[in-house]
This record gives C-alpha cells, structure tokens and sequence, in this order.
C-alpha cells in the first residue's frame, strides 16, 4: 500500500511522533489523576490534624470512653457538608456517623486495617462504597497515653465530582493530542506530496531524457533544494541536447570527411582500371597516384585522430615517455609543414632558438601530434598570404619549470561565445573548414597527460594564439 519515502516516513517519523504523542497525553492523564488525588488526600489530612488537638493527652483506657469522648467530636464536626467522619471502636467497627444514618457494622474497613500497621498511624483508602459512589476515605488511629489504639476516626469523602473532572480533562488532552497528531500528519502528507509530486515529475522527465526526448520541460514551483534539481535537471537536458545535436554533426561531418577522400580514391582506382596503365600517360598516371596516396594519408589520419578520441574516453590511452629535445621536436614538425604553407601562399614564421633547453619527459610522437593539429588548423584558418608564427621560450628565472611554445596565426579568429567550447569533444566553431571537431580536444587530452595546459587566445578577425606550456623534465 506504502512504498519509498511515504513508508519510510511512516515507519520512521510518523510511528515516533504517535509513541510521544502518546507519552505525553499518557503523562498529563498521569499526572491529572496524581494532582487531583493528592488535593484530595490533602484536604482530608488537613481536616484530619484537628485530631490531634481534640484528642490531645486522651486518657481513656478502653473503647467505650473513647465512643463517648468521640461523640462530641463528630456532633460539633464543621465540615458535614464536605465529608463524612466516622468513629470506629478498637476492633475495626463503625459505631458512630456524622450523618446519623445506619451503618452496617460488618462492613469491611481496610484502611483501619493499614492504619493500625502504619508507623504514622494513618492510611488512604479509594473505593466504592456499599451505595455504588466512589469515594476516597482516611482513617487516624486514637491511642491513650500508653500508646494503646483504643479507636480511630474514619473521614469519607465523595470523589465522583473528581472522577468525572479528571474525566473531563482526560477526554480533553486525548481530544487535544488527536487534534496535534492529526494536524501532524496532515502537514507530514502535505510535506510529502510537496516532496513526492516533483520527484515523480523529475523521475518521468528523467525517463525521458535518457530515452532521448531532451525537449521535455519541467516547471519550476520551489525555491529551495527542489527547484534546484529542477534547475539542474533543465540545464543537463539542454546539455544533452547540445552535445546530442554535436555528436549529430560530428558524424555528418565525419561521414563527409571519410567520404570525400573515399570517393576520390574510389574514382582515380575505377578510372586507373578502365582505362588500364598503357593506355594513360604518365602525367595522369601519376596524378591518379598523386591523389590515391594524399587521400589515403588524410583517411588514415581521421581513422588515427578517432581512435586516440576513443582512447582518451576510455582512458586507455598509453604514452610512451622518454627523455627527449622538443626543439628538435618542433623543428620536424616544421620543416614537414613548410611545404604546404608555401603551396598555400601562407607564411610560416619559426626562429629556432640558439640558447640550449633543457629536455622534456614525454612521448614523442603525441607531442608531435599535438603540434601538427595546432600548426595544420592555423594553417587551415589562415588566409592566402596570411601569417602563421611559432615560438618557443624556456625563462630560467621567471620560470625555470616550463617550456612555452606559442603559435599564433592571422586567420578568421574564434568567436568569444566559442572559445570556451573549442575543446570540447565534436564540438567545431566554423562549420565551413574541413575538420572532425575533435582535433583539440585530443591535442588538450594529450598535453594534460603530460601535465601540462594547453591556452587558448582569439579574437574574431584577429586571429588565434594556442599556447602549449610543457614542464622540463627535473633531472635532479
């Protein structure tokens, strides 16, 4: 019938508040019941402490005179209205009211019984006397001077009133305890539907995100730790949307990168077989081959540059660190890069340093991954006649733990709503170069590897700088 939260409030707060609810209404009827019985037993132990004035230093040696001298006591007794006094003989019998009716006088009087054994020579006793009424006597045992108990005097007084009053007030606390314990549980089941009503709506927006509706909208009612899952649940489908709408795009524009050199590699080796190699000249020939062994390359880079992506997000990326010159490093990549630039029209500017520098620890082949990306997208950004610059610097004083390699280019710049997103995975600013999208994020991955950073700076129309800071390696 109960499940989750709701049964586990029930078992756990709600079972805790009846029990103290109940502790509580249990005490105040406990204590109600004590107050009054104890006003009762004090009024009559006050009336009670005459006694020992009217009796003072009594004399009398046996029951009979006792009566006698008792007699006066009842006769002249001012609290008739209030309560009933008796005297009892020395053996326990009534022989004398203050109401003048009969009495049985085999009637049973325990509390002369409980007097008589007492060491203050009184007791309490509540009851039901022979009429049916409730009552509540006490009873002080008479000794003469000897300490002989030659009697007692027994006062009775009705406690219906106060049953019925403790009544009273016991059916009001229990009716006041009902009333808390149900507006309890009329706010705790207000409180959890306030709680369960958006965790269902959250569970069933969740459902359908993680089936793939990211459109689904959830309206904020609370601003508290509710509303700030529905916040947070808002923004991370709005995020999946994104990067869902980027993986889309990634494999659009993967589709077409392995495409067009499929397609051209595909064309050239149908026209090459058509045709059969007497019947071309070489300068076609060797074009066909030309562009075979280009598009090849460019294929087996995109296949390389997904499989490192797949190896980072599994983090089964391996690097092969050995000690090593990244100017040398630096200078390969250049000198393999030098070629395009010129056939492009663009201007690759690097002056190697003459100061000695001091090694790197890392793989050789990642950092020279990581360079071609950066060096081959300012190529690709930079227009004819453009400027693509690289330098590297190792300051012994200013920062003796690092090398800082900058390259910076005079392209079209990246945008500042952008940048911040460049090097996130499947993520590509400009939609117009050729390019997978996830060039930087590997070349970021793989410099972090190396405990390094990779910074990136742009300005739309100004062009971009990617610093790459590389820490030495510590010899020492």
């Amino acid at each position: 019938m109960f499940k989750g939260i709701t049964r586990r409030w029930i078992f756990s707060t709600m079972l805790l508040t009846v029990l103290i609810i109940i502790l509580i209404v249990t005490g105040l009827i406990y204590g109600t019941v004590y107050l009054f019985n104890n006003e009762v037993e004090r009024t009559l132990t006050t009336v009670g402490q005459e006694l020992s004035t009217v009796f003072e230093n009594y004399e009398a040696d046996n029951s009979t005179a006792f009566t006698s001298g008792a007699r006066n006591y009842v006769e002249n007794f001012q609290h008739k209205e209030q309560m009933e006094v008796m005297v009892v003989n020395s053996t326990g019998r009534i022989v004398l009211t203050s109401t003048g009716f009969s009495y049985d006088e085999d009637e049973d009087i325990q509390d002369f019984e409980k007097a008589k054994n007492s060491k203050d020579g009184y007791a309490f006793e509540s009851g039901t006397s022979l009429s049916g009424e409730q009552i509540t006597s006490y009873t002080r045992i008479i000794t003469n001077r000897n300490g002989y108990a030659v009697g007692a005097i027994r006062y009775v007084v009705s406690t219906t009133d106060v049953t019925n009053r403790i009544i009273i007030i016991s059916s009001i606390i229990i009716f006041a305890g009902l009333v808390i314990l149900f507006i309890i549980i009329l706010s705790g089941s207000y409180f959890i539907r306030s709680i369960l009503m958006p965790v269902r709506e959250l569970s069933e927006t969740a459902h359908k995100i993680a089936h793939g509706d990211f459109s689904t909208k959830i309206e904020k009612r609370y601003n508290d730790e509710i509303g700030d899952l529905f916040d947070a649940i808002t923004d991370m489908a709005k995020d999946l949307e994104a990067t869902e709408q980027m993986k889309n795009d990634f494999i659009s524009r993967v589709s077409h990168e392995l495409r067009t050199p499929l397609t051209a590699i595909k064309g050239w080796a149908e026209t090459m077989q058509l045709s059969g190699r007497k019947k071309l000249d070489r300068r076609t020939f060797d074009k066909g081959m030309d562009v075979i062994i280009k598009e090849s390359g460019r294929l087996t880079g995109i296949v390389e540059e997904l499989l490192d992506f797949s190896r980072i997000q599994t983090g089964r990326m391996v690097l092969i660190n050995e000690k090593l010159d990244i100017l040398a490093e630096i200078d390969e990549v250049i000198y393999m890069l030098k070629d395009r630039a010129v056939n492009e029209g663009k201007h690759l500017i690097y002056d190697e340093p003459v100061e000695i520098f001091p090694p790197v620890y890392g793989d050789r082949n990642r950092l020279k991954q990581v360079f071609i990306n950066v060096i081959d997208n300012a190529l690709k950004y930079t227009p004819e006649d453009g400027v693509v610059a690289i330098e590297i610097k190792y300051d012994k004083k200013a920062d003796p733990d690092n090398i800082i390699i900058t390259i910076t280019d005079t392209g079209c710049g990246i945008s500042a709503e952008d940048l911040p997103k460049v090097k996130e995975k499947f993520y590509k600013a400009n939609q117009k170069v050729n390019g997978s999208g996830i060039g930087l994020a590997v070349a970021d991955e793989i410099i972090q590897l190396h405990k390094g950073k990779l910074d990136i700076e742009s300005g739309v129309g100004i062009g971009t700088t990617v610093t790459v800071t590389l820490p030495v390696l510590n010899e020492s």
